[in-house]
């Protein structure tokens, strides 16, 4: 069985990590695209209005074969201390059942416990069991020091473990 890695990145602070751990762990890696344009000043206020109040939102792809997967990694942005809408929409449109989960979540300052809280519960209610979890930040931080960030929390965790 393999491993995936499903996640969301607006700013590409998340894809970086989420590439780096598919790079170390050698995973499959899904980028979710929110086709609801989250750029700009304004859309950042209804993008945060959109993950306070979970909001749906259409994504590409809406679906995602897990046959043959038994861990699935889910990586969002912290958005108001809550997970992104198009990381919400996709784990509410799998079947997680008997699936082990690693979540993690980046962010500029604050919130990531209560975002990955929403994201356990979530998929909890939806058949998966959260193995690990962890978080980043990223404010102020250079591309080449995230990536050994995520190499060093890869190692700190061993998620070598998890497939």
């Amino acid at each position: 069985m393999k491993a995936l890695i499903i996640y969301y990145s607006k700013t590409e602070k998340t894809k970086i990590v989420a590439e780096t751990i598919s790079k170390k762990l050698n995973t499959d890696i899904i980028r979710i695209e929110d086709k609801k344009d989250r750029s700009g000043f304004k859309n950042q206020f209804t993008s945060a209005f959109d993950a306070i109040k979970e909001n749906k939102t259409e994504i590409y792809p809406n679906d995602i074969d897990l046959t043959d997967y038994n861990t699935i990694y889910f990586g969002t942005p912290v958005w108001v201390s809550k997970p992104s809408p198009a990381i919400m929409t996709i784990i509410d449109n799998l079947n997680l059942i008997g699936k082990d989960i690693v979540l993690f979540a980046t962010m500029s300052s604050s919130g990531a416990k209560a975002s990955l809280d929403k994201m356990e519960e979530r998929i909890k209610s939806r058949g998966g069991r959260v193995i690990e979890r962890f978080s980043l930040k990223t404010k102020g931080k250079s591309n080449d020091k995230l990536i050994k960030d995520s190499e060093v929390m890869g190692e700190l965790l061993d998620l070598s473990l998890y497939h």
